[in-house]
């Protein structure tokens, strides 16, 4: 049996399905509209267990998934949902031992997710923001990350990578970085992009058609719609996570 122990992260779920993100630290107290939960009422205990506030209000307390760290934790930029990072790491085929260049850090979601997929490989992630780069590292230390390296440049200046396996680029406008997209992956590598709207995806593909070298363009999105089920009732959710953007993938050609 794991218990938690101090200098952990827990997520604490309400009655109401709200959540909170805390680190566990001894002498230390989590406060909330409910009452007061002292950190060490959770130390100590299993995974999965109920503790009570100081007005008795109960809380279920467990580690928490990655999805649910990212949903919680600061933010310096819009993060990337969990449904976008996940079809963008099956597209691209992300292996434990693959090296990626990816830029637009941001908050650091999507760098969390292609660090846990590769593993034992490098993840380089450019950022131009300090501001943002600050908090992403943060958060990228806070959940334990440490095979990443965070770099304060414009990838539109050079990709100081070579032979990479894969380049993710959340940026406004991909196209421009196209030429160094090209020199730094290897051949067979995969490329993709995550943009909000149709006409920087058309310009994006017509970028890559132009440049030459890529192959196998597939541009997708994805829609998720929750259901409730319950004793009488079966039905959607009366909100869903529609429209966030699109991936666009493509593959390296070899130049012989």
């Amino acid at each position: 049996m794991s218990v938690f122990q101090e200098g952990e992260l827990a997520v604490l779920y309400d009655t109401k399905g709200r959540r909170y993100l805390i680190t566990l630290e001894r002498g230390k107290a989590f406060h909330y509209h409910s009452g007061v939960v002292e950190h060490e009422a959770i130390i100590g205990k299993e995974e999965g267990s109920v503790v009570f506030s100081s007005l008795g209000s109960k809380l279920m307390v467990f580690r928490p998934s990655l999805e649910e760290y990212i949903l919680e934790m600061p933010r310096g930029a819009q993060v990337m949902y969990a449904k976008d990072c996940a079809l963008l790491g099956t597209l691209t085929d992300i292996k434990p031992e693959d090296n990626i260049v990816e830029a637009g850090t941001g908050s650091g979601a999507l760098t969390l997710f292609l660090c846990r997929l590769a593993n034992k490989g490098t993840v380089y992630t450019y950022e131009i923001r300090e501001d943002f780069a600050k908090i992403a590292r943060q958060n990228l230390e806070r959940w334990g990350v440490r095979n990443f390296v965070l770099k304060l440049k414009d990838i539109n200046q050079g990709i100081d990578e070579e032979n990479v396996d894969k380049v993710v680029l959340d940026l406004p406008e991909p196209w421009l970085a196209i030429e160094q997209v090209k020199k730094a992956l290897r051949p067979g590598g995969f490329f993709a992009s995550f943009l909000p709207t149709v006409l920087q995806i058309h310009r994006l593909v017509l970028a890559m058609k132009e440049t030459g070298g890529f192959a196998q363009i597939r541009v997708q999105e994805v829609l998720v719609r929750p259901w409730v089920i319950e004793e009488r009732i079966a039905r959607p959710e009366l909100r869903m996570v529609s429209h966030t953007g699109f991936i666009i993938v493509a593959r390296r050609l070899s130049d012989s």
